[in-house]
């Protein structure tokens, strides 16, 4: 049943050749079978899942399902879950269960998605690798020597190895596109503010967007379809009609420009990905697609203006988890200095610790000028680039990593060579335009991604190429062969 697209899942559900309690039964048997070497999980909560899918097959019996009702789902332990621990992967938030749903996870579950659990991911979300996780390492399913990519990593493991149909990100500088490419599924990272970030615990206020991890563009049409939508609870949600991204999935690609930026390929690229990306954006120009260079010459400023900008406000956020208010609270404190210092140091892990220092540093007196305003002004170069090269081509399309995934391992003692494997990615979440990663081919067996970068609110063409691409390729079917 895992290899089945959710069209497939929808019309058996329907039809009541299965049930949503067989289904979700067949994904947590692979879970427990698969699971304990991946480390994909944080939280699997059963009871939670088998209570949800029977509601589920009441729903469909009584024929007021909706497409994906009785389909489970799992979430990144970034999603606030009412009753279920939320961890957000850190010691600080080891014990806290969340007393609410966050709106992305109340919509699924309005819908009757069963929660199989919560995945892992990189600490609060600061990583590319999933390995700063209290909970440890997640193993990327098509090498175990290998990282899954960051920090949506548990999320991206979890689809490619068939432990879930469908799961929940976020995206902050490339967090499920990046984990999307590395383990050779589809993600998709919305316009900002098109799905609302309410119970998703924040890093960088002005960089976080939720989206779908999915096997396929499809896929992720209709998981948007139902995470999207406007919240009065978050004051920075697009109050605009909800979209049906599934509606224009069968659209010709004839007379589509596509833009290639000129400095995405070269220093710093892996040729091997440089091939399989260019015969990807080759394959799209057989489709009627009509290929443009372009040029972001701002580009190589996005990552010292992110790493700026977003732990500046991760800062801010976490400033909350005290000891007092929030998190883990150190023991026998001599006075309350005591009991800040120790709940942080000992609740924190080192690249939490390292941002929360940069972005104190750069917000502080005599320093913000010279560090926050002037990142604050590369991120308007880098978006500026972005609506001049929109004026030449409707999509823009290149790599998503500069290398296929890294050894575990590889890059943990070097934060810098780290940073840059969202070369690509941060740039979009600079200038809140949506992208998307999918699968195009594999470098020494570890998957390569192809980025497609859109205008705003051009999600639905985004996902209509990509789904046009798959219908001529098979990339996105693959499977690694332990996990069949």
């Amino acid at each position: 049943m895992h290899t089945l697209t959710l069209k497939q899942m929808s019309q058996k559900l329907h039809s009541g050749e299965i049930t949503s309690v067989q289904l979700t039964q067949h994904y947590l048997d692979r879970i427990s079978a698969f699971d304990p070497t991946l480390n994909a999980f944080i939280s699997v909560t059963p009871e939670l899942a088998l209570s949800m899918a029977a509601d589920a097959d009441k729903k469909l019996a009584a024929g007021q399902g909706e497409f994906l009702t009785g389909i489970p789902v799992a979430h990144k332990d970034i999603f606030c879950t009412d009753g279920v621990k939320t961890s957000c992967a850190s010691k600080m938030l080891d014990n806290f269960i969340a007393p609410y749903n966050a709106h992305v996870v109340e919509l699924l579950n309005q819908i009757g998605m069963p929660i199989l659990g919560k995945t892992n991911m990189d600490e609060f979300a600061m990583g590319s690798s999933s390995e700063s996780s209290y909970y440890g390492p997640t193993l990327n399913p098509w090498d175990h020597q290998a990282v899954p990519g960051g920090s949506s990593g548990g999320a991206a493991a979890v689809i490619a190895a068939g432990l879930a149909p469908l799961a929940t990100g976020t995206d902050t500088g490339g967090s499920i596109r990046q984990p999307a490419a590395f383990c050779g599924i589809t993600g998709i990272k919305p316009t900002y503010g098109a799905v609302s970030r309410f119970g998703i615990i924040a890093y960088a206020s002005s960089f976080d967007q939720a989206g779908p991890m999915t096997r396929s563009a499809e896929d992720a049409a209709w998981l948007l379809s139902a995470m999207a939508g406007f919240d009065a609870r978050d004051s920075t949600s697009l109050e605009r009609p909800k979209d049906d991204y599934t509606t224009q999935l069968n659209q010709s690609l004839n007379g589509l420009k596509v833009g290639v930026p000129a400095e995405y390929f070269g220093e710093g690229l892996d040729p091997a990905v440089e091939t399989q990306v260019k015969n990807a954006i080759a394959e799209i120009e057989k489709l009627g697609a009509q290929i443009v260079t372009v040029h972001l010459p701002n580009k190589d400023l996005a990552v010292p203006a992110y790493y700026v900008l977003a732990p500046a406000e991760a800062s801010s956020n976490l400033s909350r988890f005290d000891g007092v208010r929030y998190g883990y609270r150190a023991k026998d404190p001599v006075d309350l200095q005591d009991l800040y210092r120790r709940s942080r140091a000992e609740g924190f892990g080192a690249e939490v610790k390292r941002r929360i220092m940069v972005g104190a540093y750069a917000l502080s007196a005599g320093y913000y000028d010279a560090y926050y305003v002037k990142a604050q002004q590369l991120r308007r170069m880098v978006s500026d680039d972005f609506k001049r090269a929109f004026e030449q081509c409707d999509v823009i399309m290149g790599p998503v990593a500069p290398t296929p995934a890294f050894n575990l391992g590889e890059k943990t003692d070097d934060p810098t060579s780290m940073y840059l494997a969202d070369l690509y990615t941060i740039p979009v979440n600079l200038a809140g335009l949506p992208a998307m990663s999918i699968p195009a081919g594999f470098v020494q067996g570890r998957p390569v991604g192809l980025h497609l970068v859109g205008p705003y609110f051009s999600e639905s063409k985004l996902l209509n190429i990509a789904h046009q691409y798959q219908q001529v390729t098979d990339w996105h079917t693959k499977m690694p062969a332990q996990y069949k």
